[in-house]
C-alpha cells in the first residue's frame, strides 16, 4: 500500500508518501486554473506504476469558490416571510468606522429566494400543516430561476424535519442537488442554520465535479478528504457536505503540529504556517482548539472547526505603497502564477520572496532542493526599481518589507492569544510551511517567546498531518434544558447520537473497535447569548463553572445554567504515520554539514553565513547562527546569536530569548 497526503495551497501542492516504512516528499507549483492538474501530476510522479494507493486530501476547492464567488446559482426555500432573514444576519457591520461601507449583494440573491407555507414551533408542534400544492408552486419558481443547487432550511426544523424532508424530495425532482439544514447542521439560530447550508448549497456542486474528476484520474484508488475539524472523510460525504471542508488544508498542519509538539515534550504551541499566499495561527493549550462560530467571506459557517486565524501575509504577498505612500505588504500575493519576480514565470511585483533572496537568506542554487531555478537578477532589480519609487536604500526597503510582514503576522498571533487572555511567552512557536523558517525567530522575539520549534519538512507539514488524521465525525443536537438537568438525563440522548457515529463509521470503513466517541455539552448562564462547549462530565455545572471562570475570569453560583446544545465527536483511529526518534549524538556537526557560505543581510549589517544541509544534521548537533538550513521544503533562517540544538526526533529547537 502506497499512502500519500496532499495538500493543495495557494503557490505550491506538497505531497507526502510512505511505502514500506519509507517515507518521501514532493512539491510541484498549483495550478490554480484547475488544482486537479497539479495533484494528479503528484500522483503520476509518485505512485507511477503502483496499483494500490490511498490518498488523503485538503483541498482549497471549497474555500476559493466562497471567497471568489464562483460557486453555482443556488435557490434557498425556507417559510414564507422569512425570505430575507439570510440577508438581514446579525445587522453586525464588520468596518464600524468606515463609512462608505457597502455590503457585498448575497450570494442568494433575492430572486432565488422561495417562501412556502408550513411551520414548525419551538416546541416542535406542528402549528401550520406543509401545504403540498404550494409547495409544487414553488419547486416550479426555483426550476425557473435557473437554479443549479438548493438549500432548504425551515424553522424549528431541527425539532421535526418533517417539512424540511418533504420538501427537500420535491426539489430533488428537479435533479438539482439539495442541502436540508436539519442534516447540515441540527441546532438553533435560523440564521446561522441557514448561513452554513446555503454555504453547503454553494460549494457542494463544485466540489463534487472536482473529486469526481479527480478520482477519475486516479483509476478508483482510495481518495479521502481533510475536514476543517482536523478529521478524514469520504469522498462521498465531502461532495454531500463540503461546508466541512472550508479549511481543510490549514487542519492538517494543525493536526500535525499537535503530535509533532506533543512527541518532543511541548503541549503549549501557537503554530506558525507561513506558505506562498496566507499565514496560519493557531493557539494550542494541549489540545486542538475548536470554534463554532467561524465565518467565511462574512457567512456565518457554524460546523466545527479548527480556530486557526489567517492573514495574508505570504511568500508571495506583494510589496506596494498604500494610498498615504507608506510601504504596505499582503494581501495580495502573486500566487503560483506569475509567482514572485524571483520564480521567472512573468512575476513583475515585488514579494516577500524576492525581499528574502535579495538579502542573501534564500540559496538559489539549493532552492526546492535545486529542482527550481531562481532569478535572482531579477529580483534585485525588482527590488532597486521599487526602493527607487520610495527614495530608500534597495537593502533598507527589502529589510522594510520583512519588517512589515512579521507585524502582520504579529498582529494575528496577538489575537489568537492576548486578546483570549493567553500569554505568548509561555508558548513554544511551532514553525511550518515553506517561508515559515526565514522569519520564525523574528517573530518569536517580538512575541517575547523563549523558543521555536521546526520539525523536518516544515514545508509538507499539512500534507503530513493529513497522514496522522483521524477519521472523525461530529454531530450536535439543540436540547434547551434548564438547571435541573442531570447527566442521567442527557445520556439517552448521546446514546442516539452514538448509534448514528457508529453507523456512519461502520459505512467509512472503520471497525468496531477503532471507533470511540467525546461527548460535549454547550452551556450558559440563563440569559446569556453565548455558549461555552464543556466536556461532558457528572458534575455539569462545576466543569461549565470552572471554564467560564478561567475565561472570563468570574462565575456566579446564584445563576441558573442552561444546557443549550449537546455535541459528539465519534472518532475512527487510524494507523498513525511514523515519527522515528533516534539516539543523541555528538554535539559538533559532520563536515558533510557545512556545505558553503554566503553573504547575509541582519540588521542592515552583511555577515557570513553557513550554509546548512539539513539531511545531514544529526540528534544532539549544536550551532549558532548566523546560519541558513537548507531542506528540499523549505528554508531556515538563523540569525546571530541565535542557538539551535537538534532533538532526537530531528527537529530543530531554536532558542529566541
Amino acid at each position: 500500500m502506497l499512502t500519500i497526503g496532499v495538500d493543495t495551497g495557494g503557490t505550491f501542492t506538497d505531497f507526502i508518501y510512505v511505502s514500506n516504512e519509507r517515507i518521501g516528499t514532493y512539491k510541484t507549483l498549483s495550478t490554480p486554473h484547475n488544482p486537479a492538474e497539479a495533484v494528479l501530476h503528484g500522483l503520476a510522479r509518485i505512485a507511477g506504476d503502483a496499483e494500490d494507493m490511498s490518498v488523503v486530501h485538503g483541498s482549497t476547492v471549497a474555500t476559493n469558490a466562497i471567497l471568489e464567488r464562483k460557486g453555482v446559482p443556488t435557490a434557498l426555500v425556507t417559510n414564507a416571510n422569512f425570505t430575507d432573514v439570510i440577508e438581514i444576519g446579525r445587522q453586525n457591520r464588520s468596518r464600524l468606522y468606515d463609512l462608505a461601507y457597502r455590503r457585498q449583494p448575497h450570494i442568494v440573491p433575492r430572486e432565488r429566494r422561495f417562501g412556502a407555507p408550513g411551520r414548525i414551533a419551538s416546541t416542535g408542534e406542528e402549528i401550520e400543516p406543509f401545504d403540498e400544492d404550494a409547495a409544487r408552486q414553488v419547486v416550479r419558481a426555483v426550476r425557473n430561476s435557473g437554479a443549479q443547487s438548493a438549500a432548504v432550511c425551515f424553522l424549528f426544523s431541527f425539532l421535526a424535519p418533517d417539512h424540511e424532508k418533504r420538501m427537500g424530495e420535491m426539489l430533488a425532482e428537479l435533479g438539482l442537488p439539495v442541502s436540508l439544514s436539519h442534516e447540515i447542521l441540527s441546532e438553533f439560530r435560523e440564521f446561522e442554520r441557514t448561513s452554513t447550508t446555503v454555504v453547503n448549497a454553494y460549494v457542494s456542486p463544485i466540489m463534487t465535479r472536482y473529486l469526481t474528476d479527480l478520482t477519475r484520474g486516479m483509476a478508483g484508488n482510495r481518495l479521502r478528504v481533510m475536514q476543517s475539524n482536523g478529521g478524514s472523510i469520504s469522498t462521498a460525504t465531502a461532495m454531500r457536505e463540503s461546508v466541512r471542508t472550508i479549511l481543510s488544508g490549514p487542519a492538517g498542519g494543525a493536526v500535525g503540529a499537535l503530535e509533532i509538539g506533543h512527541a518532543a515534550g511541548f503541549d503549549r504551541l501557537i503554530t506558525f504556517d507561513m506558505g506562498g499566499t496566507s499565514t496560519d495561527v493557531s493557539l494550542m493549550d494541549g489540545d486542538l482548539p475548536m470554534t463554532f462560530e467561524s465565518s467565511i467571506a462574512g457567512y456565518p459557517v457554524k460546523v466545527p472547526m479548527i480556530d486557526i486565524h489567517t492573514v495574508g501575509a505570504g511568500g508571495g504577498s506583494i510589496a506596494s505603497p498604500d494610498p498615504g505612500g507608506s510601504l504596505s505588504v499582503g494581501p495580495e500575493s502573486a500566487g503560483a502564477a506569475p509567482g514572485p519576480i524571483c520564480y521567472g514565470r512573468g512575476g513583475v511585483e515585488v514579494t516577500v520572496t524576492d525581499a528574502n533572496l535579495f538579502l542573501g537568506r534564500i540559496v538559489p542554487e539549493r532552492f526546492l532542493g535545486g529542482g527550481m531555478a531562481l532569478n535572482a537578477d531579477g529580483a534585485r532589480e525588482g527590488v532597486e526599481r521599487l526602493a527607487r519609487r520610495f527614495g530608500m536604500g534597495p537593502g533598507e526597503l527589502a529589510e522594510g518589507i520583512l519588517a512589515v510582514a512579521a507585524a502582520n503576522m504579529e498582529r494575528a498571533i496577538r489575537v489568537i492569544s492576548v486578546e483570549k487572555g493567553f500569554d505568548p511567552r509561555e508558548f513554544t512557536l511551532f514553525s511550518f510551511g515553506g517561508a515559515g523558517g526565514m522569519h520564525c525567530v523574528e517573530l518569536a522575539r517580538l512575541l517575547g517567546m523563549p523558543r521555536v520549534l521546526i520539525p523536518v519538512n516544515p514545508g509538507i507539514l499539512s500534507a503530513q498531518g493529513m497522514l496522522l488524521a483521524d477519521v472523525v465525525k461530529d454531530y450536535s443536537q439543540t436540547v434547551m434544558r434548564g438547571a435541573d438537568t442531570g447527566a442521567d438525563d442527557l445520556a439517552p440522548l448521546f446514546d442516539e447520537l452514538e448509534k448514528q457515529a457508529g453507523a456512519e463509521l461502520a459505512a467509512e470503513g472503520v471497525p468496531p473497535e477503532r471507533i470511540g466517541h467525546e461527548r460535549f455539552l454547550d452551556m450558559r448562564y440563563s440569559g446569556q447569548s453565548f455558549e461555552i462547549t464543556v466536556p461532558f462530565a457528572p458534575d455539569m455545572r462545576e466543569a461549565f463553572e470552572t471554564l467560564h471562570e478561567r475565561r472570563y475570569g468570574h462565575r456566579n453560583a446564584a445563576k441558573p445554567v442552561e444546557v443549550v446544545n449537546v455535541r459528539l465527536r465519534s472518532r475512527g483511529r487510524q494507523d498513525r504515520l511514523p515519527l522515528p526518534r533516534l539516539q543523541a549524538g555528538e554535539a559538533a556537526l559532520s563536515d558533510q554539514a557545512v556545505v558553503g557560505s554566503q553573504q547575509t543581510v541582519f540588521n542592515g549589517q552583511p555577515f557570513e553565513t553557513a550554509i546548512i544541509d539539513r539531511t545531514e544534521l544529526r540528534p544532539g548537533n549544536r550551532f549558532t547562527g548566523p546560519a541558513i538550513v537548507t531542506e528540499y521544503s523549505s528554508t531556515i533562517v538563523i540569525p546571530p546569536d541565535t542557538p539551535v540544538t537538534v532533538d532526537p526526533l530531528s527537529n530543530l529547537i531554536l532558542q529566541t530569548g
